[in-house]
C-alpha cells in the first residue's frame, strides 16, 4: 500500500497539498514501482497535528481520488474518519476506507459500511484510553468493532486490522506489536502493518523521518513474518523488494 498523501503537513515531509495532478503523478510512479493500493489522505495523522475542516478535506481528497481512478487500474483508499468525506471518495472511485480512529471517533460510519460495498481498514487507536496490556487490548478493540462490521453484512475479507503502531502508545508497546504480530492472526482477518518511517523507528536509530528507510525494512520484514498481509509504505519501490524477499523466504512465494 502506498502513502499519497495530500496533506501540507505530513511528519515524513512528503505531503503534496490539494494539487490533483502531482497525487496522480506520484500514483503512477508508485502503481509502476509495484504498489498493489494506493492510500490517499486529507489530514496528517502525527501526532500533535492540527485538524482540517472537512470541506478542506474534501477539496484535497476527491479531486485526487477521481483523477487516480480514472487514469490507473489500481485500488484506491482513503485515510479518513469522516462520514462524509468517505462517502464521497466512495463515490469518486475509492474502494477502501482507512480509519485511524477504527471507527470509533464517528460511529456514522457504520452506517455508510452498511449501505455500501466497500473495503474497511479499522485501526486500534490509543491516543484517548492508553492501554497497559497493549496485544490484549489491541485484540479486544478490533474483534468488537470486526463484529459489528460483520453484523452489518460487510466479509470478513473486506475487514482489514491494523493494530496501530504511533497511536498513542509508548515505543516499548509499539515494539511489542511488532514483535507479537502473529497473535493478530486469532481474528481470522487481513492484517495491515504501518511502520514506514515512524517515531518508533527514529527512538530507536536516532534518524529523521527521511532516514529511515532501513528501520522501515526491518519492520516490514519482521511483520510479514509475523502474519501481515498488507504492508502501508512510503518507499514504494525499495519496499516491494523487501516484500519480494520476505515472502520467498517465509511463504515460499516467488513473484515475477
Amino acid at each position: 500500500m502506498g502513502i499519497v498523501n495530500v496533506t501540507t503537513d505530513s511528519f515524513s515531509g512528503d505531503g503534496l497539498g490539494a494539487d490533483p495532478k502531482a497525487a496522480l503523478e506520484q500514483a503512477r510512479r508508485f502503481a509502476k514501482e509495484g504498489a498493489d493500493i494506493l492510500d490517499i489522505g486529507g489530514e496528517s495523522t502525527r501526532p500533535g497535528s492540527q485538524p482540517v475542516s472537512m470541506r478542506e478535506e474534501l477539496d484535497r481528497v476527491i479531486p485526487a481520488v477521481r483523477l487516480i481512478s480514472r487514469n490507473l487500474d489500481i485500488p484506491v483508499s482513503v485515510d479518513t474518519y469522516r462520514y462524509e468525506v468517505a462517502e464521497e471518495a466512495l463515490k469518486a472511485g475509492a474502494c477502501i476506507i482507512n480509519d485511524v480512529w477504527g471507527l470509533k471517533k464517528n460511529p456514522s460510519l457504520f452506517e455508510l459500511a452498511a449501505k455500501r460495498p466497500a473495503g474497511w481498514v479499522i485501526t486500534s487507536n490509543q491516543r484517548e484510553h492508553p492501554a497497559e496490556d497493549i496485544m490484549a487490548t489491541v485484540i479486544s478493540e478490533l474483534r468488537e468493532t470486526a463484529l459489528k462490521l460483520l453484523g452489518l453484512g460487510v466479509p470478513a475479507q473486506n475487514i482489514i486490522v491494523d493494530p496501530g503502531v504511533g497511536f498513542g502508545k509508548t515505543l516499548e508497546q509499539n515494539l511489542e506489536i511488532v514483535r507479537r504480530l502473529s497473535e493478530l492472526k486469532a481474528l481470522n482477518l487481513p492484517i495491515l502493518l504501518g511502520t514506514s518511517r515512524k517515531s518508533l523507528i527514529g527512538q530507536v536509530l536516532d534518524t529523521p523521518p527521511d532516514e529511515r528507510l532501513e528501520g522501515t525494512a526491518a519492520t516490514v520484514a519482521l511483520g510479514i513474518g509475523g502474519g501481515a498481509d498488507i504492508v502501508r509504505v512510503h518507499d514504494v519501490a525499495y519496499m516491494k523488494r523487501v516484500c519480494r524477499m520476505s515472502d520467498a523466504v517465509i511463504r515460499g512465494k516467488i513473484w515475477k
